[in-house]
């Protein structure tokens, strides 16, 4: 398997290796769109609650480095923040981007870079970004999804040793991929190469917003999926299930060879909100 994520140890108060490092804090985008003061301020408070072993890397945008180093230099953090970077400025910024967290060592770690995929994602394009990115940081892209090209653009950006990206939400009901697309997806990556998910996962099952009517996936569906795709079971059934409580006992079925092949395929999803995450997992009794 290339580009896997080894499975993240236990967190504080015995967070299952399952949930360890799944959440990176997306505060910044949307829905949320937290100001970044508040955005750190609340990080720096996650990391050392009772579940900071849910909490990932925090993610921020290469246009917004200098707020991010502002507010870390004001609240001197007593550990660097693990970083994704999300490269909102093109290819081109990257090396600048690198440079600026590069020379603040003693503030940030970069730990991910991630970036959208041009419409033409091509070998090209994929050599470019393994030349602007360190072999010891994680390469995410995200292709546009749609049709067979997506598809083909998620199997080039595997063959390069990136994690490929899919986005499961967003502000428009066009955002949202449907259960074969994520299918789709899975087939394509789980127990070849890791991934990471975005967008529209701020709960663990599946369920329709009463405000929108958009159907939301769930985080904890699509930790089961990735194991049905793993063990031969039915990933479609997976995605589409809205009984919190037959997924839970599923996830409590599986072995800790099962977890640890999970999460080397999933490696990680970005939300706006760790609280609600974590709130679910404790109702659904898995925290």
């Amino acid at each position: 398997m290339s580009s896997a994520a080894p499975l993240p140890v236990p967190g504080p108060r015995g967070i299952p290796p399952l949930f360890a490092r799944l959440v990176d804090d997306a505060a910044l985008f949307p829905p949320g769109n937290a100001p970044m003061p508040d955005a750190v301020r609340t990080h720096l408070s996650g990391r050392v609650g009772g579940n900071a072993g849910v909490m990932g890397l925090f993610l921020c945008q290469a246009s917004r480095l200098p707020e991010l180093i502002t507010e870390l230099v004001k609240a001197k953090p007593a550990e660097p923040v693990e970083l994704s970077l999300v490269i909102d400025t093109g290819l081109g910024g990257v090396p600048k981007a690198l440079s600026i967290v590069e020379s603040r060592a003693e503030l940030l770690v970069l730990r991910m870079v991630e970036m959208p995929a041009p419409a033409d994602v091509d070998d090209v394009w994929l050599e470019r970004v393994n030349e602007f990115v360190p072999e010891d940081v994680i390469r995410v892209v995200e292709p546009r999804r749609g049709g067979q090209e997506w598809l083909d653009g998620i199997r080039r950006v595997v063959g390069h040793g990136s994690w490929p990206k899919i986005r499961c939400g967003g502000l428009s009901r066009e955002a949202f991929p449907s259960v074969d697309e994520v299918a789709d997806f899975l087939a394509i990556v789980a127990g070849v190469t890791s991934f990471k998910a975005t967008a529209g996962l701020h709960n663990a099952v599946r369920h329709t917003d009463h405000e929108t009517g958009f159907e939301h996936h769930g985080f904890l569906n699509l930790l089961v999926a990735t194991g049905r795709v793993l063990s031969g079971g039915d990933v479609r059934a997976a995605l589409g299930e809205t009984d919190g409580a037959a997924l839970a006992e599923e996830i409590k079925g599986f072995s800790d060879d099962a977890a640890r092949a999970v999460r080397a395929s999933f490696g990680s999803y970005g939300s706006c909100s760790l609280s609600e995450p974590v709130e679910d997992l404790e109702g659904l009794g898995l925290l």
